[in-house]
């Protein structure tokens, strides 16, 4: 042990890296319990994390007390209750963090700026920046919505493994939600592998008659996360038309990068 400005003392790992050794494993198991899809075994949790058994036992235990995590009647393991308003409140500060941006975006398309993150399979919408125009896309802030059929949702998914991916949507038929709607899981995966070679996606008409949105990922962001803009069909069109630096998805891209490094750990 090592003596501190303070008096105090801190372990010799807490001394090389500045943070504390116990509070970064427990944020790590609560990642792999996210990553197993929020429900896992002791013994799962050890391979996933690469922690011994009997660290976990310890954290664990402590994570149980705290309502971070909970056990259930099979003896596994799941993402506890109190992570729930963290998660809620979490959100709602992304959306103020971004909501320059997304005014920034608003401002050089004229058109409903939007950004949403994937959670347990679902789009959720956590800010957007409206067009000042009487026809206009509005999205409530806080909605939730199927991946499948929307600009942002695709965008999400083409951030994750083909595997995870392909996990969330499911074997079955996806519903439709327009005759414009891709419904069969194979086609909406060949969509999201050319989304990965081009950078962006398009929702043409997929969620709504008459509204296009295009869409493409935030890089650098803790946790897949999309930026999107939408709107009437023929407005988003006529913003594609444009070529070379000031076209449409150039500066998404741009704004997007800039937004990613704002959000980045």
């Amino acid at each position: 042990m090592a003596p501190t400005s303070d008096g105090t003392e801190r372990t010799t790992t807490e001394r090389a890296s500045g943070g504390v050794q116990s509070v970064e494993r427990a944020f790590q198991l609560l990642e792999a319990l996210a990553d197993s899809g929020g429900v896992a075994t002791l013994s799962e949790l050890s391979t996933s994390s690469g922690l011994p058994m009997p660290t976990i036992h310890r954290l664990v235990r402590t994570l149980v007390q705290q309502g971070y995590v909970r056990q259930d009647a099979t003896r596994r393991y799941t993402l506890g209750p109190r992570l729930i308003r963290l998660g809620e409140t979490a959100g709602r500060l992304l959306g103020s963090w971004a909501r320059p941006y997304l005014a920034e975006l608003m401002e050089a398309t004229g058109e409903t700026a939007n950004l949403a993150v994937l959670e347990g399979g679902e789009v959720v919408y956590v800010g957007q920046v409206q067009s000042r125009r009487s026809m206009r896309m509005f999205t409530e802030v806080g909605r939730r919505v199927q991946p499948h059929c929307t600009g942002v949702g695709k965008a999400l998914l083409a951030q994750l493994p083909q595997e995870e991916a392909r996990a969330v949507l499911g074997p079955n038929p996806l519903p439709a939600h327009t005759p414009h709607t891709v419904t069969d899981p194979q086609e909406l995966m060949r969509q999201l592998a050319e989304a990965r070679e081009r950078g962006y996606v398009v929702d043409d008409q997929e969620q709504e008659i008459g509204v296009r949105c295009i869409a493409l990922a935030v890089p650098g962001a803790p946790t897949p996360t999309a930026l999107s803009v939408s709107g009437p069909e023929a407005r988003i069109r006529a913003l594609e038309e444009p070529a070379g630096t000031a076209s449409l998805v150039p500066v998404m891209q741009g704004i997007a990068t800039r937004l990613g490094q704002v959000l980045a750990p």
